[in-house]
């Protein structure tokens, strides 16, 4: 709520008080009153009301049937008239906790109400009921931030002495229209900002049609844009002096016309975050009363109009996030008339603006916020900056600036210097400030060590960046040198030594890529319960992990990846029931995982690589970290079959059980992973902006977790593209068995490795259908038959190796496979065609009729043996006239045999004649 509407409503609420002479409870007194008892049928209303209550905040305690208490008109959050004793308002806002439950009907009987504030409680998303547009005496309504949801009840347009409506924060939406709200043509201040008003057409309309209108806050309704602009012109509102569109996606045509119509009072404008595109216009300068213009989260080009040298009340001007250009100098020069008038919040950063900071900002004398960081700028911080004496933030990080100034004489509270280089010596102007509560010189070329005198300069810092330096050298003892230190960024510098001992509310700490070695016991002295994030990344530490995390339960990110941590995992770390990100990758843990560890149900990227884990993978998880995205087990000794419950994750993108000594078949239910089966872009990426340190300074920044992947038969590292990837990596295991068709489900597959195992059975024919594949490798199988017709059809394919498996046939023809070099196919001695040969007929002909793999291999073998004896008989037959027609006395040996053969014939035949016909004779005889 912006702080116009804040006023508006305190101005509302006294005008109440004097117009009524009210008597208020014990929540607010005026002076000695003779008070007059509420009225018996109201009294019973409100107690009816508390009873379809839960009151979780004990607001209304003071309600009751006590001889103390039977006066309404003093009970907390009720208001009476001092003249008739009817209670006039309800102010029901908790201070801590929320009431809940029903709003009972019995509001009706409060015939003078015209104060009604259930703001921030919890009605559980319930709807408001329609009977609120019978309390026809209202003139505020607040019921912001309640957990109402449905419709918003077109009843309310029976409130027309209302002046202030506030429905804000709920999850409400509207009908086809808003024509209820021009019934109420006495509103001053409406906020219907987090509804869905997406099919209300009308709504510029209906605004146009409310005279009084002073303030307007649509924030993040999806508000349709103005389909006419010629009707956003008709009866506008020129009472607006507050107007918040912001979130709305609203674009530059439509809303420029209707705005400048109504423009000429407003004070607060806020059309940030939405589609507005081209260059600022310059009826903007045209706004004369304007303190407040917001737009940043646009599409904005160009730079600040001229005209805005005529907005002489402007206070804060908010341009961030866009993609404005030119020379900073002529930023300067069109602001020149506010500079010395009303400036104090200039925020230009995330543009691409060039030039260097000119001498004339000193004329800018007013200004308390000065952001012009993730520019093009270049050159010095120059001297007109240091007579800001107003200045409080100064962000000039992710610029070429150059710190060459020795002295500020203000007192910055936040200082964001990034990239600005202040080397190589540590930068002694810091001496000159002893009250920032956040410094961030990071990436300042820094070579040096921290002087002693600058833990001991301001005890309010909350956050210090020192990161991507070469800064040197020891840290002394922290842990009583801030009253609170959320956040400490030391990465990427060459500390060493021992881990210090850190303040005991820490919230986020980062010291990867430094020398620090030894234990990190020291780290259980954190004992706030507050800390989010822990990065001890690359660095030399040893020794088992200590059992404390159980003091840590809202830890976000942990990462103690790359060092020399040995021992199982502690029990206590499935205490981190808030953990997201969990990275030990490159140390030597052993042992099983530890059961607890299925507690941590909100896991998004584990990666436990290149341990010395053993057991079974535990079922748990895949039954209880099913919010799992990323999983890495490579490199251990885990062993069994790769359990089925693994099917249950189905958001995962990235699953790496490479170089284990799994066994086993691939479950069918693989294609039960359907965050692999979805094509184009995922709704769920690996990459997650995770705030660490104190949300009261914005947000710290993101943190994207890195990962090694094998891809393309190298381990690449990944970071900023790992959630572009969808990767199933079971190689180097002892997996057995067929591939499963169901692996052709998974349609968003971008890489495929199943090599070095002992898989047999055919390549799945539907293998075509993983048309997004990239990386395909079934190497060092068993795999047997042709290679799939369908596996040309991959034309992403970049990567492919089939080699050392038993494949046979032609490999299909298309651009793709051809491409590859023969390499991909060696070793399957069966295979023809390019690239392995140049052609391959016989094996087109088989391709074009295809068998019954058993029976072919039958036919085939028949094929040779009929073959071979062919062959035998006519070397056999050769041979021998050969040797008879060259040798005589083999000749004579030969017939002398064939003669000896016929003559023992003729005797042996000779014999047994007679005696046959003589059992002939005696068989014919009755």
């Amino acid at each position: 709520m912006s702080l116009v509407w804040s006023l508006l409503l305190s101005t509302l609420f006294i005008g109440f008080l004097l117009e009524e002479h009210l008597t208020l409870g014990s929540s607010l007194l005026l002076g000695e009153v003779d008070v007059t008892r509420c009225r018996e049928n109201e009294r019973q209303a409100l107690l009816i009301f508390k009873r379809s209550l839960v009151d979780d905040s004990g607001i209304l305690s003071s309600w009751g049937n006590g001889d103390d208490r039977k006066d309404c008109c003093i009970w907390r959050g009720v208001v009476c008239s001092n003249r008739t004793g009817h209670v006039l308002m309800l102010n029901l806002q908790p201070t801590y906790g929320y009431l809940g439950g029903t709003i009972s009907p019995s509001l009706l009987d409060l015939s003078h109400l015209n104060y009604l504030d259930l703001s921030f409680n919890t009605f559980n998303g319930s709807n408001i009921p329609e009977f609120i547009g019978s309390l026809r005496n209202l003139r505020y309504l607040g019921l912001s931030h309640a957990a109402f949801s449905g419709p918003i009840p077109y009843q309310l347009g029976n409130l027309s002495r209302l002046l202030s409506l506030d429905l804000s924060g709920n999850d409400l939406y509207s009908g086809r229209n808003l024509n209820w709200l021009s019934h109420l043509s006495s509103l001053k201040n409406l906020d219907l900002s987090f509804s869905n008003l997406s099919k209300a057409n009308d709504w510029v309309q209906v605004v146009n049609k409310l005279p009084y209108l002073e303030s307007l806050s649509l924030q993040s309704c999806n508000l349709p844009n103005i389909i006419s602009p010629s009707l956003s012109l008709v009866n506008s509102s020129t009472a607006l002096t507050s107007l918040e569109l912001f979130g709305n996606n609203l674009t530059s045509p439509v809303i420029y016309p209707w705005l400048f119509n109504v423009s000429s009072n407003l004070v607060y404008l806020d059309l940030s975050l939405n589609q507005l595109k081209g260059s600022i216009p310059e009826a903007f300068g045209n706004m004369s009363a304007l303190k407040q213009l917001s737009l940043f989260s646009n599409q904005l080009e160009g730079g600040i109009p001229k005209s805005f040298r005529n907005m002489f009340s402007l206070e804060s001007l908010l341009l961030h996030h866009n993609s404005l250009s030119g020379d900073f100098t002529e930023y300067t020069q069109n602001l020149s008339g506010c500079t010395e008038h009303s400036l104090k919040i200039l925020v230009l950063d995330n543009n691409q603006i060039t030039g260097s900071i000119p001498d004339q900002m000193a004329r800018f004398s007013l200004l308390t916020d000065l952001s012009l960081g993730n520019n093009r700028l270049h050159g010095t911080i120059s001297e007109g900056i240091g007579h800001l004496s107003e200045l409080e933030i100064l962000d000039l990080h992710g610029n070429s600036l150059k710190a060459t100034i020795g002295f500020f004489p203000f007192r910055l509270s936040f200082i964001r210097l990034g990239s600005c280089k202040s080397g190589p010596r540590f930068p002694k102007w810091i001496q000159s400030q002893n009250n920032f509560a956040e410094l961030d010189i990071s990436a300042a070329e820094i070579s040096d060590t921290i002087p002693l005198w600058f833990w001991d300069l301001s005890p309010s810092l909350r956050y210090l960046n020192l990161s991507y330096n070469q800064i040197s050298g020891i840290l002394p003892d922290l842990s009583l040198k801030f009253v609170s230190f959320p956040g400490l960024d030391l990465r990427s510098n060459l500390l060493d030594g021992p881990l210090p001992l850190f303040p005991s509310k820490l919230t986020s700490l980062n010291l990867s890529k430094n020398r620090f070695s030894g234990s990190i016991s020291s780290l259980c002295r954190i004992t706030g319960e507050a800390l989010q994030f822990l990065d001890l990344s690359e660095n030399l530490l040893s020794g088992t992990v200590p059992n404390c995390f159980q003091q840590w339960p809202y830890l976000q990110v942990l990462n103690l990846a790359n060092n020399n941590f040995s021992g199982r995992l502690p029990s206590s770390i499935g205490s981190l029931v808030s953990l997201v990100m969990f990275n030990l990758h490159n140390n030597s843990f052993s042992g099983e995982l530890p059961s607890s560890l299925n507690n941590c149900t909100e896991v998004k990227f584990m990666d436990l690589s290149d341990n010395r884990l053993s057991g079974e993978i535990p079922a748990w998880m895949g039954q209880s970290l099913t919010s799992l995205v990323f999983l890495s087990l490579q490199a251990n000794k885990f062993n069994g079959s790769t359990p089925y419950h693994l099917c249950q994750l189905a958001y995962i993108q990235i699953l790496d059980l490479s170089r284990n000594k799994l066994s086993g078949g691939i479950p069918e239910c693989i294609n039960s992973l359907t965050s692999m089966a979805r094509k184009g872009n995922l709704s769920t990426t690996i990459q997650q902006n995770y705030v660490y340190g104190d949300p009261q300074f914005g947000d710290i920044g993101p943190y994207i977790d890195k990962a090694l992947l094998v891809w393309k038969g190298r381990e690449y590292e990944y970071t900023k593209n790992l959630g572009l990837l969808i990767v199933i990596d079971l190689s180097s295991n002892e997996l057995s068995g067929e591939i499963p068709g169901e692996i052709a489900r998974l349609s968003g597959l971008v890489a495929l490795n199943l090599s070095w195992n002992i898989l047999t059975g055919v390549i799945p024919q539907k293998i075509g259908q993983l048309r997004q594949l990239e990386v395909l490798d079934l190497s060092r199988n068993r795999l047997s038959g042709e290679i799939p017709t369908s596996l040309a059809e991959l034309t992403f394919l970049s990567h492919l190796d089939l080699s050392y498996n038993n494949l046979s046939g032609k490999i299909p023809l298309s651009t793709q496979l051809q491409n590859f070099d023969a390499s991909a196919f060696a070793n399957n001695l069966a295979l023809c065609g390019p690239p392995v040969s140049s052609s391959c007929s016989a094996a087109e002909t088989q391709q074009l009729q295809p068998r019954n793999i058993n029976q072919e291999d039958e036919d085939e073998l028949g094929k040779w043996f009929l073959a071979g004896m062919g062959v035998g008989f006519v070397v056999s037959f050769g041979g021998l006239c050969s040797a008879l027609l060259l040798k005589h006395s083999w000749r004579l040996a030969y017939f002398h045999l064939l003669d000896n053969l016929m003559d023992w014939l003729n005797v042996r035949f000779g014999a047994q004649k007679p005696r046959s016909k003589r059992k002939i004779q005696s068989l014919e005889l009755p």
